[in-house]
């Protein structure tokens, strides 16, 4: 595996062509000069030591170097070996609700930005412990499979919308079970699903999926978010209402969602403006035994600076040798026989 350890030095490359373009219009600049006192062959003749072409041949050397130096800061590298690494914590699957009902507004701005943020702030908080990300409506999608890497998680997160999954409704139970499915095997015993949704289940037999999920050794914990009084759902502007033309109003389904948790030995926690409630559920996980996860990494990645550097130093010091000027003492071994 090949890479940069600093890839954002290469953004100095654009000096060569700066560079480049700055000698070429000294260059012209000096030739134009050059010409005011008289015909160039005739001035070629009074300046018998000068030598464009080394003037040229340093240069190049120099912007060689120069190009083979900024690569080299930017430290490209080889990884070596495979390595698998073990190290204590728990795989969390988040399943959230993106179903129209989450766009009601009694969360500010609604439920479904609400969770996103709250989302964000939970993996900026985790260290040791990976995540996958399931997203459901009336179908259930795997929207990042278990992963360490938080910075894509939290861009994976980012993208939650009710436009990700056709189907409308609100299928738990197909969202428990896809999320059991989706831990990596060799994890028993540290497998936890935290759903995030406001209850409503039309779909599906949420609590037999979480029973079947328990039997798996996974922990399940959910977030009820939205209020019982509940909110109108807004979408482009305008209320959604139903076939007989009445507004439809999202209500909080608690009851649902606390039996889905206690049946996994899990916890119910209701959101609220203030704490969607990510932060108490990690609390609860952190006091439960961690256990230990493997990953595959490259162990080590060598260094390969060192060769352009050498390379670069090279060019130098061929360029500090070699003299703008034309050299009595190497002309006489016609060395170099061209202007």
């Amino acid at each position: 595996m090949f890479r940069f350890e600093s890839p954002h030095m290469l953004w100095l490359l654009l000096l060569i062509p700066i560079l480049i373009g700055s000698y070429l219009w000294a260059s012209r600049l000096y030739r134009r000069r050059l010409a005011r006192f008289g015909d160039p062959e005739t001035v070629r003749t009074l300046m018998p030591d000068a030598s464009p072409r080394r003037v040229r041949n340093k240069f190049i050397l120099c912007i060689t170097a120069l190009g083979l130096l900024i690569i080299a800061v930017a430290r490209p590298q080889f990884g070596s070996k495979l390595k698998e690494v073990t190290r204590q914590g728990i795989e969390i699957m988040l399943a959230v609700d993106v179903s129209n009902s989450m766009l009601a507004q009694d969360f500010e701005p609604n439920r479904l930005e609400r969770t996103k943020f709250a989302i964000n702030r939970l993996l900026e908080g985790l260290h040791q412990d990976r995540v996958g990300l399931v997203a459901f409506a009336g179908d259930a999608y795997v929207q990042l499979p278990i992963t360490a890497d938080y910075v894509t998680a939290r861009n994976f997160a980012a993208q939650l919308s009710p436009t990700m999954v056709s189907r409308q409704g609100t299928a738990i139970g197909a969202a428990i079970d896809l999320a059991a499915s989706s831990f990596s095997t060799g994890s028993e015993g540290s497998r936890v699903l935290i759903i995030i949704s406001d209850g409503e289940n039309h779909e599906d037999d949420a609590l037999a999926a979480a029973k079947r999920a328990a039997e798996q050794g996974i922990k399940i914990y959910t977030i009820g978010i939205g209020t019982p009084e509940g909110a109108p759902i807004q979408i482009d502007g305008e209320f959604l209402k139903d076939e007989e033309g009445n507004m439809v109003v999202s209500k909080l389904d608690e009851p649902s969602l606390e039996q889905i948790a206690l049946s996994t030995d899990g916890a119910y926690i209701r959101a609220t403006n203030k704490s969607i409630g990510l932060d108490e559920i990690i609390a609860k996980i952190n006091q439960t035994e961690k256990k230990k996860l493997t990953s595959t990494i490259f162990e080590e990645f060598n260094e390969q600076f060192q060769y352009l550097v050498g390379a670069a130093l090279v060019l130098l010091l061929i360029d500090m040798l070699m003299l703008s000027r034309k050299n009595r003492i190497f002309a006489r071994f016609n060395i170099f026989n061209r202007n």
